[in-house]
């Protein structure tokens, strides 16, 4: 199969990005958690956000990242979980002319906690995108 791109189309640049891969063993000491199963693989989920023309805000970066986890959150419990273990996050920045897309892939491995579910917490370093001048 052969892909053609019109000529006068631009590509999407990649503007910044940022990737969070926090260790995962210390996730599970803080939580202490009665973990009855954990799927043997993480699930993954990517989300394209478009912002049109507008520039990107520091808020959108935020919004985008809880927004991909909270989808995810959605999918494992269609499959009988209800936790997300060792949560990792990449969130890129594009520009194509004055247009701008944050893309953001939310990783984490799904488990099954008795009980009561833990109360939602952040997402790990969350902070790294309030001070990030990288996307500036």
């Amino acid at each position: 199969m052969k892909w053609f791109r019109r000529k006068n189309e631009q590509s999407w640049e990649v503007v910044g990005c940022e990737c969070i891969d926090p260790p995962l063993i210390i996730i599970i000491i803080i939580l202490d958690l009665d973990i009855l199963r954990v799927r043997d693989t993480s699930t993954c989920g990517t989300y394209i956000f478009d912002l049109g023309k507008r520039s990107p805000q520091g808020s959108d970066y935020t919004n985008a990242v809880l927004f991909a986890r909270q989808q995810l959150i959605e999918e494992i419990v269609k499959s009988d979980y209800n936790v997300l273990l060792f949560e990792s996050w990449t969130l890129i920045l594009y520009r194509k002319g004055k247009s701008h897309r944050i893309e953001v892939q939310y990783a984490g491995r799904p488990a099954y906690v008795s009980g009561k579910t833990p109360p939602l917490r952040p997402p790990p370093f969350m902070a790294v995108l309030e001070s990030q001048h990288l996307f500036s």
